[in-house]
């Protein structure tokens, strides 16, 4: 008996070649992405970083400003992100409701600290900033969401690695590898996997000025149903302001948010599962 095609796909879904590629929907999606990651490009460095025509460009952006995607600086001629990407984005925040019960929990978080506090994903090898609580002290650290960074190297990144599957951490590492961006980052697997075994025993993270100089990191993972790492939680400010010898207590505020968000959400912690 044949088996039914999955709801969603052609019959030639596994076919990436050109014939199922729309190549101008590939386009604009190259243009969207350039936007996204700068604050605002004229047409004519759109064209140049893309390498197509100025034409061609501009007709791509004069249909996703039809539908609110890209919007036009008119003083300086630049084009930027618009509200239409943010809702369409928006999108994948809905298919879990981590982010919508990690609010309360975040604003707890800046409240019982006074520092900024911040929801994140593994996504591609890498830890993808989702949102965030910002603290109102003049000095403090900042992601705007869909920011990117290493896991190895951050307080989000480290606390889901400590519970990720030993085979899926190599599998990061080997594509990732263990840039350093400070003195204090760490790069031997030796170093980060004694730091991991130092995080799974006492349930919470510290990036200490390991991607920047000067900005410190704590943070703990949140579980599914499975007992598996989905999201991590964090409260990142100045080093000054977050001194290692506060960081049992701090940790602690953020390990209590991190699990009532995991219990708010069905999950479970990996020692909740093995019991």
């Amino acid at each position: 008996m044949t088996q039914p095609r999955p709801r969603g796909r052609p019959r030639a879904f596994h076919d990436k070649t050109d014939q199922n590629t729309v190549r101008a929907l590939d386009r604009a999606m190259g243009l969207l992405t350039a936007l996204s990651e700068t604050k605002g490009l004229t047409l004519s460095e759109l064209a140049a970083l893309s390498n197509q025509s100025p034409a061609t460009v501009y007709r791509v952006l004069i249909t996703l400003q039809g539908h609110d995607i890209v919007e036009l600086e008119e003083e300086a001629q630049r084009w930027h992100v618009g509200p239409g990407a943010f809702r369409i984005g928006s999108g994948f925040l809905r298919r879990t409701n981590v982010a919508e019960r990690s609010r309360g929990a975040m604003q707890a978080l800046m409240r019982a600290t006074g520092e900024t506090a911040n929801l994140g994903v593994e996504d591609r090898d890498e830890v993808l900033f989702l949102t965030q609580v910002e603290t109102h002290e003049t000095i403090r650290a900042f992601f705007s969401p869909g920011t990117r960074g290493p896991m190895h190297c951050s307080g989000i990144g480290k606390a889901l690695l400590a519970f990720l599957p030993a085979a899926r951490v190599a599998a990061i590492l080997e594509t990732q590898g263990l840039p350093g961006f400070t003195p204090r980052s760490i790069t031997s697997e030796t170093g980060l996997h004694a730091d991991l075994d130092r995080i799974r025993a006492r349930g919470y993270a510290i990036d200490d000025q390991e991607r920047a100089e000067g900005m410190r990191c704590i943070a703990a993972p949140i579980f599914n149903a499975h007992g598996e790492p989905i999201a991590g939680l964090s409260v990142s400010g100045p080093a000054f302001r977050i001194p290692l010898d506060a960081a049992d207590g701090i940790g602690a505020e953020v390990r209590a948010a991190a699990d009532r968000v995991t219990a708010a959400t069905g999950g479970i912690s990996p020692t909740e599962k093995s019991a």
